[in-house]
């Protein structure tokens, strides 16, 4: 087991730097990063802070991890970025620690593909296999559930919540919830319909996701009040860990409520 380290990096006395790491040219690591197993980071590279960079995470030219977060109530105290492992991170994409109003920690899980120019804000928590498109950008405290993708220029507005298997369409303002297994798109962004072509790659059964369609036609479609359709929807399709899920999510809405569909 080997390192490889240009000799134009600058690698603090301190860092942690795993075994079969790859650094390229003028990387900067600062005292307090962890590097793990076998990551590679292209040229240019910085990492800062209390980061920790998993196993096999792949990070190219002019990428910034770690820096200070953008936010004026940051007074420099040591929070933590921790980023899982197999991540690929491209140029110029840029994620923050978090900040002692939240958690002090950003969470960044396992096989994420981060596209060129996207951000992931002070104190959010992502979850595994994301993707997030070209300059896809997260504001603070946000919450990216698994199988996510946020397509390019997409933004989520702080405290917001995308859940599992949804997908952000390119050039979306999402500032409120967007519910699991779901397409929106919009500025700002509203509800279109189920991610059928995303659940069908992830091995969903047929007729889990054409009872999820009923699902979204009535509850996000229906008449009356979302409350009344919610309680009517629960009583038909409660039972399946897919549909609890769903419903759980709803019962749990942050400051910004759930997003709805499109008027017709």
């Amino acid at each position: 087991m080997t390192q490889i380290i240009h000799s134009t990096a600058i690698i603090a006395a301190k860092a942690k730097i795993g075994a079969d790491v790859k650094i390229g040219p003028y990387c900067v690591i600062g005292d307090n990063a962890v590097i793990g197993d076998g990551a590679h980071l292209h040229s240019h590279v910085v990492i800062e802070g209390h980061t920790s960079l998993g196993a096999g995470c792949e990070v190219y030219p002019f990428a910034a991890l770690g820096c200070a977060p953008q936010h004026t109530r940051y007074e420099n105290e040591p929070s933590r970025l921790v980023i899982g492992k197999n991540c690929v991170i491209r140029e110029h994409v840029t994620m923050h620690p978090g900040t002692a109003i939240d958690a002090m920690e950003t969470i960044v899980g396992d096989h994420g593909l981060f596209f060129a120019g996207a951000h992931v804000a002070h104190d959010c928590v992502v979850g595994n296999h994301v993707i997030f498109a070209n300059n896809a950008s997260l504001g603070g405290h946000v919450r990216i559930s698994d199988h996510v993708m946020l397509g390019g220029f997409a933004a989520v507005q702080q405290w917001c919540r995308v859940g599992p298997h949804a997908m952000v369409g390119a050039h979306s303002l999402v500032d409120a919830d967007i519910i699991p297994y779901c397409i929106a798109a919009g500025n700002r962004a509203r509800l279109s319909g189920i991610n059928v072509i995303g659940l069908d790659r992830r091995g969903f059964a047929p007729s889990t996701v054409t009872a999820l369609r009923d699902l979204f036609r009535q509850l996000i479609r229906g008449n009356g009040l979302f409350a009344s359709r919610l309680q009517d929807v629960k009583t038909h399709f409660a039972g399946q860990p897919e549909f609890d899920l769903l419903f759980d999510f709803i019962d749990n809405a942050g400051r910004n409520g759930v997003c709805q569909s499109f008027k017709r």
